[in-house]
């Protein structure tokens, strides 16, 4: 019963996979559904460095747009054919580009350390906007093809579901592991840890590092879903619309953040449509579910659930 209730949200996601791709949806829908996926991705892998490890970085989009220009770039002067590796060889760029500004920035903690990661993302975005002869500037990068096997909208969602299904299987397995442990840990008690001890300082890098790498992977997929990159995946609106989903489906449940992308960009699409003052609108709607729901969706559910087992148990104890 255990082991039905760990698994069942990965069969929830194969169940509404399978439920877009066999009822009668839009090509909207479906472009939707793979927006979903991507920032899904994106908001888990931030999450292994804020929900698991405790430290906030205001800087998550410059990986996010490093591996989406890299991909992009690369795939438009080599060919739509070599999407797949270079989408792979994007993400291990912001890899090796998170290696240097994690040994700088982790030297610091707290709002330090925030304030530093936010400097770094907004050079990077100041830095696409100058190179206009390299990186296009404010119009970005358009054009940018798939291999044949991707060109449909519906073909191009199985493949990104594909790549973040088995990447949300590896995020959960470190989630899981002896390391995931150390780095909840680290969290809850950084001297404690210290006293163990473990190297704070290494855990912190390896998850700052995994972070970066998956939250390239997900810039990557969305340089092919409308074969457009543009400089504002760099700015801090963007780490900061995934800092929000991630509190909103809870940081303390793994599967929280893909909860909050899903409301978010559902609410976004919805209220986009609707009326052209949508940012007052979500950013109204948000602030009133955070007030209401402090632990995010799924934390929330998580206490009720708890409560009410606890009440069901002691209202059995005294009717025994």
């Amino acid at each position: 019963m255990k082991r039905l209730k760990e698994y069942s949200p990965w069969f929830a996601i194969v169940i509404a996979f399978l439920l877009i791709l066999l009822l009668p949806v839009s090509e909207h829908k479906i472009h939707l559904a793979t927006r979903i996926l991507i920032f899904g991705l994106y908001a888990v892998a931030f999450n292994i460095l804020f929900g698991m490890t405790g430290l906030l970085s205001l800087g998550s989009a410059l990986f996010y747009g490093f591996g989406a220009y890299v991909t992009g770039m690369m795939t438009k002067s080599l060919g739509g054919d070599h999407f797949v590796y270079l989408l792979l060889f994007g993400a291990l760029c912001s890899f090796v580009i998170a290696m240097p500004l994690g040994l700088l920035c982790l030297r610091l903690t707290d709002v330090y350390f925030t304030m530093l990661t936010f400097a770094f993302g907004q050079l990077a975005w100041g830095v696409c906007i100058k190179l206009y002869n390299f990186t296009g500037g404010d119009d970005g990068i358009q054009g940018i093809p798939r291999m044949a096997l991707l060109e449909s909208t519906k073909s191009y969602y199985v493949f990104v579901f594909l790549v973040v299904f088995l990447s949300l299987i590896i995020l959960w397995k470190i989630s899981k592991s002896p390391f995931g442990l150390v780095l909840n840990g680290i969290r809850q008690n950084r001297s404690r840890i210290t006293f163990l001890g473990l190297n704070v300082y290494k855990h912190q890098l390896f998850a700052f590092l995994i972070s970066s790498f998956f939250t390239g992977l997900s810039g990557g997929l969305y340089s092919g879903l409308d074969g457009s990159i543009h400089p504002n995946m760099f700015f801090w609106t963007q780490s900061g619309s995934i800092i929000l989903m991630v509190i909103l489906g809870g940081i303390n449940n793994f599967f929280g953040p893909l909860i909050g992308t899903i409301i978010f960009i559902l609410l976004e699409d919805y209220i986009g449509k609707t009326t052209e003052y949508w940012p007052f609108f979500l950013g109204t709607i948000m602030l009133i579910m955070v007030i209401l729901f402090p632990k995010g969706i799924l934390g929330t559910i998580s206490t009720f659930i708890k409560g009410f087992s606890s009440k069901r148990e002691i209202g059995n104890g005294c009717h025994s």
